[in-house]
């Protein structure tokens, strides 16, 4: 199968270097070389001879650039060893780094002085760790180090312009901290939930209908609306324990009485009070001490209806100060952590363990336990309903991030994400010096996720009319939003998403101006049009009636069509378990792409932003609304096929 190419945006930008850089033997090679140092890095101090300094050499993993297939392999419905998912162990052993590396590494650091003993080795071989001297850093990688001082922050870091490895060391050698990289400036734009703000309260006359109504669904998105839309039947039978929901929360928590009173307004589906999501704290997270601002709410109101008696497990990730305040734009890092051990010290591409926007735990504030590493068992699927713009992020970062999705893929993890809610820009803005350049979204338009974008019923339609999700500031929400969509600048276009991506620009060719990936915004265009496209598919996302603090209100968003998507594949889980079959199903898209009759064509609505109208739905895959909403028992037919 075509392996998956990942596209270089180029951004050129010009500056001096502040030193001159020390000599190298010639059996050396430059490792890496800092173009520039942000100006809050400032008074610069040579770091001392006998100044002590943790450093670490991040080791190239193995065998990434097979990731892409041996995904395909086991999620392409053609394939053989389709569902044959792998144990952890299994990845982990695939991807770790060489004992070649371990070795010559290692034999370069004891000759140069650093002794053996002296030497921490990760246990998926992921890094090697060791404490040194100043002289002793300066002089293994040929470098001047300097310790510099946050203008703004008091916040200290070391680094240098450029250092040195040995060359025939290079292939082995990811990065070295302390190397060229500094931590990322805090009070970065924040990421967080694609939640649109709430209509409090809701309308009287809409309170009193809600708890059989299907046929006022342009008005409120009610449980009844959801299972008539999609046709799903009722739950029957005992529920499998090993199939629960997974969904991800920060900086939100849920409310039970606002969870009881949701479960009162739809007696028919037999929802007891006190039911709650079976809860994975991951560092120094509660449920006990937080904001209600509506996301988990909404979360659980939809899942609920759906997979209930199913379990839910609620990943709720980070402690208050963190969640809260933010620690500088880090997101997902220390989650990913949690359901896999390996991924706190792996390393791709300049990132390894943990990056300096994530949380750094313990922290003064809050939790003073160690960051959580692989004591969660991922659950079948994952819903995700946060994010933010491809660039937020640095491209290693978002990289390494899609290459661990990849492995959940491997084990038999369904991980679906909200595509966003800034239409085709991000909430972080657009691109380019006239902030014109469509903006995508992290981690939506990662290639190993299933992207989920949102509908609506407008005014006076029916179950059988959506459209995408856009609505201008106002009634009934404060602020504009629209359904996110567009194509990445990081990855490419993947294998199983080709033809639906060819067919689109054949017969559906937008009228804006392109670039292929190249140059951000090459000959005035406006998106890459060789970029892997997103959403995937959609589902409804608009007008949802949850209770917030007791009172009834209106929300909706991305946040809202992911959850529903993800339960669905929950129930169809649910139902091969049954049927004696294998539970999982894995990454999706490659199977869903393969079967569109599976879905609602969407083929009116536009996902605004960026100063235009969008992309269009259209029929067949589109940028704006995916193959489409899922038809359940056709997805059902077909998942249950294989």
């Amino acid at each position: 199968m075509t392996r998956l190419v990942f596209l270089t945006t180029l951004v050129v930008a010009a500056f001096a270097a502040v030193a001159t850089a020390r000599p190298a033997p010639s059996t050396h090679t430059v490792h890496e070389k800092r173009s520039a140092v942000h100006s809050r890095w400032s008074n610069p101090l040579r770091i001392k001879s006998d100044f002590f300094i943790p450093v670490k050499i991040g080791l190239k993993q193995s065998n990434l650039h097979r990731g892409h297939d041996l995904l395909m392999d086991v999620s392409h419905p053609d394939s053989e060893n389709y569902g044959k998912f792998w144990s952890e162990e299994e990845v982990t052993q695939m991807f770790a780094p060489s004992d070649e590396s371990v070795t010559a590494v290692k034999h370069w650091l004891t000759t140069s002085g650093i002794h053996d003993i002296r030497i921490t080795h990760s246990e998926n071989k992921g890094w090697l760790a060791f404490v040194a001297s100043g002289d002793e850093l300066e002089n293994l990688l040929h470098a001047d180090f300097y310790e510099y001082e946050d203008s703004h922050t008091g916040d200290k870091a070391i680094s240098s312009e450029r250092y040195h490895v040995p060359k025939h060391l290079k292939e082995h050698i990811d990065y070295i901290t302390p190397g060229i990289r500094f931590p990322f400036l805090k009070k970065r734009s924040p990421d967080g939930a694609f939640k649109v703000p709430l209509r409090s309260p809701a309308p009287a006359d809409l309170t009193k209908s809600l708890a059989f109504n299907t046929t006022s669904c342009d008005e409120a998105i009610t449980p009844g609306c959801i299972a008539a839309m999609y046709q799903i039947p009722q739950t029957s039978g005992t529920p499998s324990p090993n199939n629960s929901l997974g969904i991800y929360e920060t900086a939100d928590v849920y409310s039970q009485s606002d969870l009881n009173n949701f479960f009162a307004t739809y007696p028919s589906y037999g929802i007891p009070n006190g039911t709650a999501p079976i809860l994975d704290a991951i560092d120094g997270a509660s449920i006990t001490s937080g904001i209600v601002a509506g996301e988990s709410n909404l979360d659980f109101s939809l899942a609920y209806p759906i997979v209930y008696p199913q379990n839910i497990t609620l990943y709720q990730v980070d402690d208050t100060y963190y969640a809260e305040v933010g620690s500088g734009g880090g997101r997902f890092n220390t989650f990913l952590d949690a359901l896999d051990g390996s991924y706190c010290t792996s390393c791709y591409a300049g990132e390894c363990g943990d990056a300096s926007i994530d949380p750094v735990y313990p922290d003064p504030i809050g939790y003073q336990g160690q960051l959580m590493c692989g004591i969660y068992t991922p659950t079948n699927v994952i819903s995700l309903s946060y994010g933010a713009a491809e660039d937020t992020v640095p491209r290693s970062y978002y990289e390494r991030q899609c290459n661990e999705f990849m492995k959940l893929g491997l084990r038999g993890v369904s991980v679906i994400f909200a595509s966003g809610d800034s239409g085709v820009g991000a909430s972080q803005g657009c691109l380019g010096n006239s902030s014109t350049i469509f903006n995508p979204g992290w981690p939506a338009s990662c290639p190993y996720v299933t992207s989920v974008g949102a509908t609506k019923i407008p005014a006076g339609g029916s179950i059988k009319t959506e459209v995408v999700a856009n609505n201008p500031a106002g009634d009934p929400y404060t602020m504009a939003w629209a359904s996110g969509g567009g194509f990445s600048n990081v990855f490419g276009i993947p294998d199983y998403q080709a033809e639906a991506i060819e067919n689109y620009f054949a017969n559906y060719n937008p009228s804006y101006p392109y670039y292929n990936g190249t140059v951000l915004g090459e000959n005035g265009g406006l998106y890459n049009r060789s970029g892997r496209g997103y959403p995937d598919v959609s589902a409804i996302g608009d007008n949802i009636p949850i209770y917030v603090d007791g009172s009834l209100t209106i929300s909706g968003g991305t946040s809202a069509a992911a959850p529903v998507f993800a339960s669905i594949i929950n129930r169809i889980i649910e139902e091969r378990i049954a049927a004696g079959k294998p539970g999982p199903v894995g990454f999706l898209n490659p199977i869903l792409y393969k079967n569109p009759v599976a879905f609602n064509d969407i083929t009116n609505g536009t996902n605004s932003g960026c100063g235009t109208s969008g992309f269009s739905a259209v029929p067949g895959w589109d940028p704006a609304s995916g193959l489409g909403t899922p038809s359940y028992p056709e997805l059902r037919d077909v998942l249950m096929a294989v």
